[in-house]
């Protein structure tokens, strides 16, 4: 369970002998599974504590200022818990911007084991394998009733501090013991000295119809710079391609304008020559350290263009905001000039990078529009597993056609290339060949709708999947019949989650993504009974559950891959709360269509209200990254995905694309 203080009632804790805090400009806390997490962000100070409790106790500082951090692992120890004693409050001590805070743990002794100064994809690494660059690495040093790990940056610039001042207790023997009380209490300081971010204020952030969460804004404005959006703390505080595109699409109704080309421009800003969207960049000493190992000097930013969906939802986000909210600004934003991140010295205008974009799209697209068949989709990279959102090595299971990409946006970003030409947006930036390829994109968006997802079709026999559906319930404990009371007698209709390389199979893993084409296109109604009608079954036969909708169900995939998707598993049987968001707000706009036969409209709204109840049931998580769940006393239950021992990763306690409810919400609060 989630716990979220605000900042003042901790405030009104603190004895009245201690000196009066600083009064930031965000401070708040929450507590998740394990993780105890306070955020504070100040003028040029803006950070991430986690302390962790447990028999793991961890002390850990993520902060945006280059994606860096502080953090210190000990040794195994009994059950413990951290407390805040003083919440943290923001220092600066020359070129290094911090924080200063109070915590004590009911542990009879706290053994340090490893301390990682640097950038976060390293902390990332030690936390999950248990690695990190050797160069990287330092020592602590102790005196008297201090200890410190510090060092500067490998090419000089100013580094990273991390001390603990033991308040109650002692130390012995390179050991924190514990005092009297039988508690410990250590004053811990953690600066940054990688260059601050300039913040987006709420003021600048929301329009009047977003929703008054203060879980969802604290979480939004922690994560929102002119320079960038971040995608999650502690472990993705930096630019990440496809969480910027999807939360300024679900967030759009909410933004105000200068947000949402925030959003835009770091998105373009990282384009590669050839138009491809920057999955993710590597920055601070990450890109020292990656410079090194390529024999180049200097901190220039590494940018990996590994994922292949990003790539086309620039279009269709931009598209949505210059023919929607921004259509009063679209010339003169289009015309906007942008610096590039990943072509250092070279400037250019909004459009031209836009263009830039689309042609490359328009050339990925074009094989699969003249001759139709599985073998000219868009596959993930030569050489990965990953290529889309599930970008863990098991998401796609182990196919590399994955549905999302083929069936929804590559057909999107073409009709977005379509639309921008027609309302003659683009007329400046346009070559005459450039011209001639853009004015096929609508011929091709219709060939793609038309053919793509049929290839993705799986379809079960009604007694088969029912088979299926109970040795998988009996496997996990859950309960069989209310997934077999809504099959029925029907076969069973879904959409894989990819098609493998070796025979163009499909993975018959019933996914989430249907949200996409909700969201970017206009399925037939027919098809909206089919597809939609499945994802809505309760799991096992679809992906409902009492604590929401499911990303991944492989009942009907062999045992093998049923072992893959677990609860305990990234993107397995778990919950991610974009998701959710994701197909409420396309489940949205297709009832906004006047189309629609009464019988399928009727389908939508009873399917829109089994979600929002499944997202209500989980409110007190619904800015976390993703959680888990287990089945007791005849329901399903929130578990905080990490709080396992055989879960995979960690969630984050503040995620981008999580804050997307403050635009996306139930049909009653319209």
């Amino acid at each position: 369970m989630m716990v979220t203080l605000p900042i003042l009632a901790l405030l009104s804790t603190i004895g009245s002998a201690a000196p009066a805090p600083v009064r930031p400009e965000l401070a708040y806390q929450l507590t998740e599974g394990q993780n105890l997490n306070a955020f504070v962000r100040n003028g040029p100070v803006a950070a991430h504590l986690l302390l962790r409790n447990g028999t793991d106790p961890r002390i850990l500082v993520a902060f945006p200022a280059g994606n860096s951090g502080v953090g210190l692992w000990f040794d195994r120890t009994a059950r413990a818990t951290w407390r805040l004693d003083q919440p943290p409050q923001p220092l600066s001590r020359g070129a290094l911007h911090g924080i200063g805070v109070t915590a004590s743990i009911d542990a009879p002794r706290l053994v340090p084991r490893q301390a990682v100064l640097s950038s976060v994809r390293f902390l990332r690494d030690y936390q999950a394998v248990g690695t990190f660059p050797a160069e990287v690495g330092v020592k602590p040093t102790i005196a008297g009733d201090t200890m410190t790990w510090r060092r500067t940056r490998l090419d000089g610039a100013p580094g990273y501090d991390l001390s603990l001042r033991v308040v109650e207790g002692r130390i012995a023997g390179g050991a924190i013991v514990a005092g009297a009380n039988r508690r410990i209490r250590v004053e811990i300081t953690a600066l940054t000295g990688e260059t601050p971010l300039t913040p987006l204020p709420i003021a600048q952030l929301l329009n009047a119809n977003a929703a008054a969460d203060p879980a969802a804004r604290n979480a939004l404005a922690f994560l929102s710079y002119r320079e960038k959006f971040l995608a999650g703390s502690w472990r993705f505080d930096t630019y990440f391609g496809r969480d910027t595109l999807m939360s300024v699409r679900l967030l759009m109704p909410a933004l105000r304008p200068v947000a949402i080309e925030s959003g835009l421009n770091a998105v373009i800003a990282r384009l590669s020559p050839g138009g491809e969207v920057a999955h993710e960049e590597g920055i601070g000493e990450f890109a020292v350290v990656a410079n090194r190992k390529a024999g180049r000097a200097g901190d220039a930013a590494e940018f990996d263009y590994g994922m292949v969906d990003d790539d086309y939802m620039l279009g269709p986000v931009a598209a949505d905001y210059l023919l929607g909210p921004g259509r009063a600004r679209a010339a003169a934003y289009l015309a906007e000039p942008v610096h590039s991140e990943s072509q250092p010295g070279k400037r250019e205008t909004v459009g031209a990078a836009l263009v830039r974009n689309l042609r490359f799209v328009l050339s990925q697209a074009r094989p699969f529009a003249e001759r139709p068949a599985t073998a000219t989709l868009i596959a993930i990279k030569p050489g990965r597993m990953t290529g889309e959102w599930r970008d863990s090595d098991e998401g796609l299971g182990r196919g590399i056609y994955p549905y999302d990409v083929n069936a929804a946006l590559v057909p999107a970003a073409i009709g977005a290339a379509d639309r921008l030409l027609r309302a003659g947006l683009l007329d400046a930036y346009l070559s005459p060949a450039d011209r001639a390829t853009f004015q096929r994109a609508g011929a091709m968006a219709r060939t793609w709708r038309e053919k793509a997802p049929p290839l993705f079709r799986v379809e079960i026999e009604s007694g088969k999947a029912s088979e299926q559906i109970r040795r998988y319930a009996a496997s996990l404990g859950v309960p069989a019949q209310p997934g077999l009371a809504a099959l029925g007698r029907e076969p069973l209709v879904f959409h894989a989650l990819s098609l493998r390389k070796s025979d163009g199979a499909p993975v018959p893993i019933v996914n989430s993504d249907e949200g996409f084409a909700l969201l970017f296109d206009t399925p037939t109604p027919a098809d909206l009974d089919t597809y939609i009608g499945g994802i809505m079954r309760p799991f096992p036969a679809g992906l409902m559950t009492d604590i929401g909708l499911l990303v991944a169900n492989p009942a009907f995939a062999d045992t093998a891959a049923q072992s893959r998707f677990t609860p305990a598993a990234y993107h397995g049987a778990v919950v991610w709360s974009w998701q959710q968001a994701l197909l409420a707000a396309g489940i949205e706009r297709q009832l906004a269509r006047r189309d629609l036969p009464p019988a399928t409209r009727t389908r939508l709204i009873a399917a829109q209200a089994a979600l929002w109840r499944a997202i209500g049931a989980a409110r007190a998580v619904q800015s976390s990254e993703l959680w888990s769940w287990a089945y007791r006393d005849g329901r399903y239950r929130i578990v905080p995905f990490g709080a396992g021992k055989a879960d995979v990763d960690e969630s984050n306690a503040a995620q981008l694309w999580s804050t997307v409810y403050l635009a996306v919400r139930p049909p009653k609060a319209r």
